[in-house]
C-alpha cells in the first residue's frame, strides 16, 4: 500500500491570477490555463499542500503605486475594480491565506516570508500571471531567500515568447515542472530537502 506523500514543507504561491493580467490574447494563446490552474489548486488541496494566494492591489489615489506607474498615472488592479478580482479558477477557499502586494516581487512585502517561516515552508511551487514578471521575480526572490523553487509551467502564462524565454533561461534559479509531473517529482524534491538538512547539521 502506497503511503501518503508528506508535503508539509511545501506551499503553492498562486500569483496574480487576476482579471487585469488575463487578456483575450492570452486566453487564445493559453486556452488550458484556467482549467490547469483549477486542477493545480485541487491537487494541492487534496495532497495537503498549502495554497497561498498573492494578489496585486493598489489604492485608487496612487499613494502606494510604484514610481514608474505614478508617472504614467495608470496601474492595473486598483482596489475595488473588476480588474483586481481573481479569475474564477483561482478563488481562495476558507482557511487559505491571501497576501496583497504593491510590487512585482511578493517578497518585498515582509508578511509573506514571515508567514512561510512560521509554517516551516522550505519548498515553493509557483504559478500564475505573468510568467516573465511577477511569477519570475517572486520565484527568483524566493530562491535568494533560501527556498527551493519550482515553476508549474502549464499553470503560468505570458506573451508566448516571453513565457518560453523565462522558462528556458533560469534553470539555476528554479526547476520547471508540469502539473502532471508533480507526484513523480515529490521524492526527488524530498531528497533535496533531506540533503540540505544534512549539510546544515552540526559536524560530529
Amino acid at each position: 500500500m502506497e503511503l501518503p506523500r508528506d508535503w508539509s514543507s511545501f506551499a503553492l504561491l498562486s500569483i496574480d491570477v487576476q482579471n487585469d493580467f488575463w487578456s483575450d490574447e492570452q486566453s487564445r494563446q493559453f486556452p488550458d490555463f484556467a482549467q490547469k490552474t483549477q486542477n493545480l489548486l485541487g491537487f494541492c488541496r487534496s495532497e495537503g499542500i498549502e495554497v497561498v494566494h498573492i494578489r496585486a492591489q493598489f489604492n485608487p489615489d496612487g499613494s502606494d503605486w510604484m514610481v514608474r506607474y505614478r508617472l504614467t498615472e495608470d496601474i492595473p488592479c486598483i482596489e475595488g475594480t473588476p480588474g483586481a478580482a481573481p479569475l474564477n479558477c483561482a478563488i481562495e477557499i476558507p482557511g487559505e491565506k491571501v497576501f496583497t502586494k504593491q510590487t512585482f516581487d511578493a517578497f518585498q512585502m515582509p508578511d509573506l516570508q514571515r508567514y512561510l517561516t512560521q509554517q516551516g515552508t522550505r519548498f515553493l511551487l509557483c504559478a500564475g500571471l505573468v510568467t516573465g514578471v511577477c511569477v519570475f521575480l517572486t520565484s527568483a526572490s524566493a530562491a535568494q531567500r533560501g527556498y527551493l523553487t519550482a515553476l508549474v509551467t502549464d499553470c503560468c502564462a505570458d506573451e508566448p515568447s516571453k513565457h518560453a524565454a523565462t522558462l528556458e533561461s533560469y534553470p539555476f534559479i528554479f526547476e520547471n515542472v508540469t502539473l502532471l509531473q508533480l507526484p513523480s517529482a515529490f521524492e526527488r524534491w524530498s531528497q533535496q530537502l533531506r540533503s540540505l538538512e544534512n549539510l546544515s547539521a552540526d559536524p560530529v
